[in-house]
C-alpha cells in the first residue's frame, strides 16, 4: 500500500506576533497570536473565532456556566501585520551575526 506523504511548510507565525485575518467570518480583524500549534498549523488569535463551552463548577469558576473563549484557526487564514508600515508582510529568514532572524521580504526590516 502506498502512503501519501504530505510535506508541511514551516509556520512563519509565532506567539506574540500581530496578525490580521484574511478570510472567514472574522476577515479584517487584527489581533495578537496567543498560542501557536505548529504540528497542526493552527494559531489562537486574540478576539477571533469565539466558541461557547459549558463549564462545570470548579475552583477557578465556582458558579460554572457558559464560557466564551478563542478557538484555533488555520495559519493560512492569517497574515503577519507590520505595525510600523501599516500593511501585511511576508517574513523570510536571513542569517545574521546572532543567528537566523526574521525580516520583511519587501523592506528587509527585522521583525
Amino acid at each position: 500500500m502506498i502512503k501519501n506523504t504530505i510535506t508541511k511548510k514551516k509556520m512563519r507565525i509565532r506567539k506574540g506576533d500581530n496578525v490580521i485575518v484574511i478570510s472567514g467570518k472574522y476577515k479584517g480583524v487584527k489581533g495578537r497570536v496567543l498560542k501557536a500549534f505548529p504540528k497542526d498549523s493552527r494559531v489562537i488569535v486574540e478576539k477571533v473565532n469565539f466558541i461557547k463551552r459549558h463549564v462545570r463548577p470548579n475552583q477557578q469558576n465556582p458558579q460554572g456556566g457558559i464560557v466564551e473563549k478563542e478557538a484555533p484557526i488555520d495559519v493560512t487564514n492569517v497574515m503577519l501585520w507590520d505595525e510600523k508600515n501599516g500593511r501585511v508582510t511576508r517574513p523570510v529568514y536571513k542569517s545574521g551575526p546572532e543567528g537566523r532572524i526574521r525580516v520583511d521580504r519587501k523592506t528587509g526590516d527585522e521583525i
